[in-house]
């Protein structure tokens, strides 16, 4: 069967469609039908052939290819969540609540307003609810979201760099762990290793598969070996480009030496025995 790849508000989660025998590229906008009702997206995966088990439920189909009328209105609808968001701002100040306005999103028919906002705990928003729903005179919702997903709709550059990753390409968020940080060898202060949510960063997700691999199959830190100039302890290790330092043993000083991963035997992995 044939999919298309729809992102919304040029961010977050690809969702894939029934192109409907449209014929799409990249970068256009369409019109779709979701569980939120009619919105308008960007063409972020050109149509491709794939296997119906791959997906594992039903597909939804594009509507249309948006046209001129539809993208004014996506224009309109910007210009009208800018100011959505500034009267938001002054009516939370109003009412004295402890919550941060991160972002506005119109439906694309206008049927509903959303509020997205982080929060260090519950908020008792009924009150904000009731005027903003008098101001807007359309539904209104208040969606709390974490601060992985407030850097994520802001946007920004990294300490790399580079935009955002979850800004910029990034599906869904994964659980990185300071055991990722410890097995890759990266700086443990939280300055070097942090986004600029505070969390960890993503991109220590990336390359922690070939880490592990390779921790599968190279001696650890004080590990006993065996080399070529013979039997020595581990002192340093390189992951990635397969090197030991070891210091061997015998009757005189022998020395330090570097030696590849291949030509080295365990003789005991260091680990303390209970």
């Amino acid at each position: 069967m044939k999919i298309v790849g729809v992102r919304f508000r040029g961010l977050g989660k690809t969702y894939y469609f029934d192109p409907a025998g449209f014929d799409v590229s990249l970068g256009d906008y369409v019109v779709v039908n979701t569980v939120r009702g009619i919105e308008i997206g960007e063409i972020t995966l050109s149509c491709r052939e794939i296997d119906e088990d791959q997906l594992g439920f039903p597909l939804k189909s594009l509507v249309r290819i948006a046209n001129d009328e539809d993208i004014e209105r996506m224009k309109e609808n910007r210009d009208r969540e800018e100011n959505a968001f500034s009267v938001a701002v002054e009516k939370i100040e109003k009412h004295g609540l402890d919550m941060r306005l991160v972002d506005v999103e119109y439906s694309f028919d206008r049927d509903k307003l959303l509020f997205y906002f982080t929060a260090d705990g519950r908020v008792d928003f009924r009150e904000l609810v009731k005027d903003l729903a008098f101001e807007f005179r359309t539904r209104i919702e208040l969606r709390q979201i974490g601060v992985r997903d407030e850097s994520r709709m802001i946007g920004g550059v990294g300490i790399c760099g580079r935009e955002f990753c979850c800004s910029k390409f990034l599906t869904d968020f994964h659980p990185v762990s300071i055991k990722m940080a410890k097995e890759q060898g990266v700086s443990l202060n939280p300055v070097k290793i942090s986004g600029a949510c505070g969390r960890l960063m993503c991109c220590l997700k990336y390359e922690q598969d070939v880490y592990e691999e390779l921790l599968k199959i190279t001696p650890r830190v004080g590990a006993m070996v065996k080399t070529p100039d013979g039997v020595g302890s581990v002192l340093e290790v390189d992951l990635l480009r397969g090197k030991l330092k070891v210091s061997l043993r015998g009757e005189d000083d022998a020395g330090i030496g570097v030696y590849a991963r291949e030509d080295i035997t365990v003789i005991s992995d260091g680990r303390a025995k209970n």
